[in-house]
């Protein structure tokens, strides 16, 4: 049975779907008001790899993911930039789309937009009101987070250590908050700002209401699992889940939570500390498989390091792959069970990523020595390799035919270097640059990266 780790629970549990054979997921989307980073990057693609796999284990998977296309931050770059704010939102998307599409990342089955739920979101706020979990100040209208009894268990802190604001307490009338905690279910507007209308005045939604709105109406009370990065794991998912408990609904039935994206000093990338790297660019310069490779090579809820040289190895790492899926074409017998048994065993297990191109990679050389030696066991390895790839949305061949050719030169470029050879190196070396890449070398070898 398919288990991952609960980080409401702190264990690692099964999986379980309300109806069999169906999975209802929500993942937190972006908000548009520029490119896409890396951590952004990370965690569509750990989703992605979970959907392909349940996917491919014959489940049913409902994948709802939202734009957030209203939003303070939104506001400040229209204002910044004398635009209409529509007029991000509707780029940054397209440019959102665009970067996942060159991620191989399936689009969500549903994409929700905030702005298309304002009135849904009106009806809630308003029911807390009456429930006396919410109250109005002379800027919005804030939850009372002790009207929630186990407010932080998300967290796993009490109420007493929680970080107070949720970062809406340095906003006007935020001093009328009655504790350091509340947070704002809706903002009234200032002049000139976006406004829908609301019972206690015009104003737009908080951000940690659209997705409790948003996830209940499309996958409905009780839904299987709710999904992002480890950063909003609060305040936003614990304020998403304080709403739903002070409504009196069931929501998310398991909570999974990715890793950060640290630099190579090991910092977590974010805005704040200066150090995001603009994701278009390493699609950009790079085999836009690399990140997913490099990905699929960490565990989800560890870490990762992006830099120069574990995105080389990765490119190095899928022209290895490409090339013995062009040695073994033709050869298109099932997977060996016992692998497959395997790599199942593995993926079922906290989607064990790592392990599993461990298994890939040995089955590599498993193939590589039974087609050298004409066994006929040869070709039920290669499917496995082929299924298991698939399974995991690493799509090798066509992909990588030019990433292939390159590196059969990269090859030779240092064979020529090793010869003494300059004059053919340098001509190597040209080809390659002609091709469109870097060409760096070094002791350890040539590393190529899109230029």
């Amino acid at each position: 049975m398919f288990a991952l780790y609960d980080t409401l629970t702190r264990e690692v549990r099964p999986l379980e779907m309300r109806e069999p054979g169906k999975l209802g997921v929500y993942l937190c989307g972006p908000t548009v008001y520029g490119p896409p980073h890396l951590g952004h990057g990370r965690a569509t693609l750990v989703y992605d790899i979970l959907r392909r796999y349940l996917e491919w284990r014959g489940i049913d998977v409902r994948l709802v993911s939202n734009i957030t296309d209203i939003d303070d931050k939104i506001i400040d770059r229209a204002n910044r930039e004398n635009r209409p704010w529509q007029d991000i939102t509707h780029k940054c998307e397209s440019v959102w789309f665009d970067a996942m599409g060159r991620l191989g990342v399936k689009r969500p089955t549903d994409v929700p937009h905030a702005t298309d739920y304002v009135e849904q979101m009106v009806r809630m706020i308003g029911t807390l009101v009456e429930r006396g979990a919410a109250y109005t100040t002379s800027d919005g209208v804030y939850l009372s987070v002790q009207s929630v009894s186990d407010y932080g268990a998300l967290a796993h802190q009490s109420l007493d250590d929680m970080l107070a604001g949720g970062g809406d307490r340095d906003v006007l009338g935020a001093q009328e908050k009655r504790h350091s905690a509340d947070f704002a279910l809706w903002k009234f507007s200032k002049p000139g700002e976006p406004a829908w209308p609301s019972p206690w005045g015009d104003g737009r939604p908080g951000w940690h209401s659209e997705c409790v709105v948003m996830s209940l109406e499309l996958l409905g009370e009780g839904f299987d699992l709710h999904c992002g990065g480890a950063d909003l794991r609060f305040p936003h998912h614990e304020n998403e889940r304080a709403q739903a408990v002070a409504l009196g609904k069931q929501f998310a039935r398991h909570w999974m939570h990715n890793g950060f994206v640290v630099d190579l000093e090991g910092e977590k990338m974010s805005k704040s500390l200066g150090n995001v790297t603009n994701l278009l660019d390493l699609l950009d310069q790079f085999d836009p498989r690399a990140y997913r490779m490099l990905l699929l090579q960490t565990h989800y809820r560890s870490p990762v390091k992006v830099g120069q040289d574990n995105i080389d190895a990765s490119v190095k790492a899928l022209s290895g792959l490409d090339s013995f899926v062009a040695r073994s074409a033709g050869r298109n017998a099932p997977g060996d069970a016992d692998t497959m048994a395997r790599f199942v065993q593995i993926m079922d297990n906290d989607l064990d990523t790592p392990n599993a191109m461990a298994l890939v990679f040995d089955t590599v050389r498993r193939a590589n020595i039974a087609i050298d030696a004409g066994d006929s066991a040869a070709d039920a390895l290669v499917g496995a390799v082929r299924e298991m790839c698939s399974a995991l949305g690493l799509e090798l061949g066509s992909t990588g035919e030019v990433a292939t050719d390159a590196r059969a030169l990269a090859d030779a470029l240092d064979a020529a270097r090793s010869a003494k050879d300059f004059v053919r190196a340098d001509a190597l070396r040209a080809e390659l640059q002609a091709l469109g890449y870097v060409v760096e070398t070094t002791k350890a070898g040539t590393s190529l990266r899109r230029a």
